[in-house]
């Protein structure tokens, strides 16, 4: 059963702050092991594209991107915490950092699952 829920999520410093819509709540969480997502580590929920709203911030975000161009990859540029990114796997979806909202406690979510980055069709 899915779960969409719209909750509150910040950086670390808290110059960001994002109304989001999530698709299934947090149920959905995963990390992905492409080069990129391996190094931040983070695990990510979904929203859809008309699911983020900047409600403060927007000026502070920053955009990332290498390789395909694909993703876009935003995070705070004052404190540096990765906020959210349009998904390559599904362009159609935004990822969102689960701990960016401060109800989601780490332990409650481990083990979290991975999706394949590395062996990405568009990298074929």
């Amino acid at each position: 059963m899915t779960e969409a829920k719209t909750k509150i999520a910040t950086c670390h410093c808290g110059e960001v702050v994002l109304r989001v819509t999530l698709v299934d709540g947090f149920n959905d969480a995963w990390r992905c092991d492409c080069s990129y997502c391996r190094r931040r580590s983070v695990p990510t929920v979904t929203a859809p594209l008309d699911g983020i709203e900047v409600l403060r911030g927007q000026d502070k975000l920053r955009l990332y991107q290498w390789g395909t161009m694909t993703a876009k990859h935003y995070f705070c540029s004052t404190c540096g915490i990765y906020m959210y990114h349009k998904r390559r796997s599904d362009p159609n979806q935004f990822g969102v950092n689960l701990y960016a909202f401060d109800e989601a406690d780490p332990k409650d979510f481990e083990p979290i699952g991975f999706n394949d980055g590395v062996n990405h069709p568009s990298d074929i």
